[in-house]
């Protein structure tokens, strides 16, 4: 307890603002015994000149102070007018200087201080001594809370740097791994460890991430610095300031909600490379896939892909022998690239008529527009619904049709073609746009697919009760590419908080078989594929025995891979 106040005292004397505030402080109560003292003279001179009484100084002292305190005792009066004049004068000067100034004076340069002590001691300083293989994460902004669960589920250690002190005891008091410090101040990163550290993501506004890439290179030249870019214009200037790689995190949102459009082109989508295999994702609208069962598909005996699990409304569930596809149905296979080729040969042949090529995109922002841009490269035909006359000349060049107006307007909706798309992006950066824009386009067109942004995980919930079918989240991708930077892999993006885990087999499920262990009934996650050694099945059968010493690859959500440790310990 000493220390914590001994340090606390050093804080609060070794700033300089704080000494000038406790200069103001002493200069005021210096005042206020002078007057004090001139009144407590005074009291004397009338009392024994004006009304010819006489007391001692200690009773003059005690008259003043209970008169400018207005107790008033009553004991001591004057019976002059003068005497009563001066009382008044006296009683309302120590209104104003005893329960007025003083009061704000010594919250304003003593208390409010001695708090900010309090609380900048409470904060960390500084990572512990021998701190290696951390991640930095220079703003809690927020794409920071998914990025440190993805972290925490693997043991990474992080630090979130903060600045304001408030700010970041709050979020010391909430758990999170902080540290108090400035983004552009080498003692910050210093104090860090960032020569030890794994990866430092600099996710400020852009002219702050070049001032924190420069100041990070002065101290570590050869740490892994990843860049946030709101502007694509900015990528050059980020990466000769030094930052290893630059996310343009907007553009890259926008081509990955196009890379949910698989109309008028191929219908699978490679997710993910496991060596050999890869996991594909595919569409069967419009194929006489459509309405049947998993089992009567016989899509395995016909590609050779295994359908592990299925997107039903932004939902992966495991995949059922039993389910039935529908027409909003995006099943999750494990495959070959040959046996990922013959799957779009099946779909192709089994189409019942062909995809339409139109998508309208509500929203023509960064965001917007690096969508339609992915999608015109597809060949597909896009409309552009925005309400900004600036964006047109823009649009221009990456849509066929541009209608500016807005998109919560009925007529506006109807001309900017949400009749003839066979897909609507929403793209907006306002979440509560997005859910409300999903419920009307839903009401208006039942058959259209809707693929949404948000940018607060929160409204996940919402969004897909307002009828989206797929959902992806600027937080979700900016946690994702910066893992997959931390981890040395490729980014994975597939929906909202789904990952890929690689597991060790619990001893209570060795020798059992994928059945039998009812790892997808109990826990919901999906089982790409089993290591033994240096073999790798990644086209498990559900009689597929799971080894001793093996590993599992599987597919889900960290909250589900939690549910997993601890159903099977």
């Amino acid at each position: 307890m000493i220390k914590i106040l001994a340090t606390q005292i050093s804080y609060f004397l070794n700033q300089n603002q704080l000494r000038r505030n406790v200069g103001a402080l002493l200069q005021y109560v210096f005042f206020l015994l002078a007057v004090i003292a001139v009144f407590t003279v005074l009291f004397h001179v009338i009392m024994i000149y004006g009304e010819e009484r006489e007391y001692s100084w200690i009773t003059g002292l005690y008259w003043t102070l209970t008169v400018m305190s207005t107790l008033g005792f009553g004991d001591i009066t004057f019976h002059s007018d003068l005497g009563r004049a001066f009382t008044i004068l006296v009683l309302l000067t120590g209104i104003v200087l005893l329960l007025i100034m003083l009061p704000f004076a010594f919250i304003r340069f003593f208390y409010a201080p001695w708090i900010e002590a309090q609380i900048h001691i409470q904060c960390p300083r500084s990572a512990p001594p021998n701190m290696t293989g951390h991640v930095i994460i220079c703003r809690y902004d927020s794409i920071a809370p998914n990025l440190i669960k993805r972290l925490q589920h693997r043991d990474i250690p992080y630090f979130v740097i903060e600045s304001d002190s408030a700010a970041a005891v709050a979020l010391h008091n909430e758990g999170i791994s902080v540290v108090q410090g400035d983004v552009d101040s080498s003692d910050t990163y210093e104090r860090l460890r960032v020569g030890e550290a794994r990866l430092i993501f600099a996710n400020a506004a852009d002219t702050i991430n070049s001032n924190i890439t420069l100041t990070i290179r002065d101290v570590a030249p050869d740490v892994t610095v990843v860049a946030s870019a709101e502007n694509e214009d900015s990528i050059d200037i980020l990466e000769l300031s030094g930052a290893t790689t630059v996310l343009p995190l907007k553009k890259m949102l926008g081509e990955n909600l196009a890379n949910r459009v698989n109309a008028g082109g191929k219908r699978s989508h490679i997710v993910r490379d496991l060596g050999a295999w890869t996991v594909v994702e595919f569409t069967v609208n419009n194929t006489q896939f459509e309405g049947q069962k998993l089992r009567d598909t016989k899509i395995r005996e016909l590609a050779g892909v295994n359908i592990v699990g299925v997107w039903e409304r932004g939902r992966l569930l495991p995949a059922a022998p039993d389910m039935t596809l529908s027409e909003l149905s995006v099943p999750v296979a494990v495959g070959t690239k040959g046996q990922a080729q013959k799957l779009d040969e099946l779909l192709a042949l089994h189409e019942t008529e062909a995809l339409p090529g139109s998508v309208l995109v509500i929203g023509g922002g960064k965001v917007g527009c690096s969508a339609a841009a992915a999608l015109k490269e597809k060949g597909l035909t896009v409309f552009v619904i925005d309400c900004d006359p600036e964006l047109l000349g823009g649009l221009k060049h990456v849509a066929d049709r541009v209608t500016i107006g807005d998109a919560a307007d009925r007529e506006t909706l109807m001309r900017g073609g949400l009749t003839e798309a066979s897909l609507v992006i929403l793209s907006t950066n306002d979440d509560a746009v997005n859910v409300y824009l999903s419920i009307y386009c839903r009401r208006l067109n039942p058959d259209i697919r809707i693929v949404s942004r948000i940018t607060h995980e929160k409204n996940l919930e919402a969004i897909h009760r307002a009828g989206t079918d797929f959902v992806l989240s600027y937080a979700t991708l900016g946690a994702e590419a910066i893992l997959a930077a931390v981890l040395g892999r490729e980014p994975l993006i597939m929906g909202e908080e789904v990952e890929i885990f690689n597991v060790a087999v619990p001893p209570s499920l060795a020798g059992r078989t994928l059945s039998e262990s009812g790892i997808g009934a109990l826990t919901g996650l999906v089982v790409l594929a089993v290591e033994s050694g240096h073999q790798t099945n990644a086209s498990p059968f559900p009689s597929t025995e799971l080894p001793a010493d093996g590993r599992l690859t599987v597919l889900g959500t960290p909250l589900q891979l939690m549910s997993f440790k601890k159903q099977f310990r």
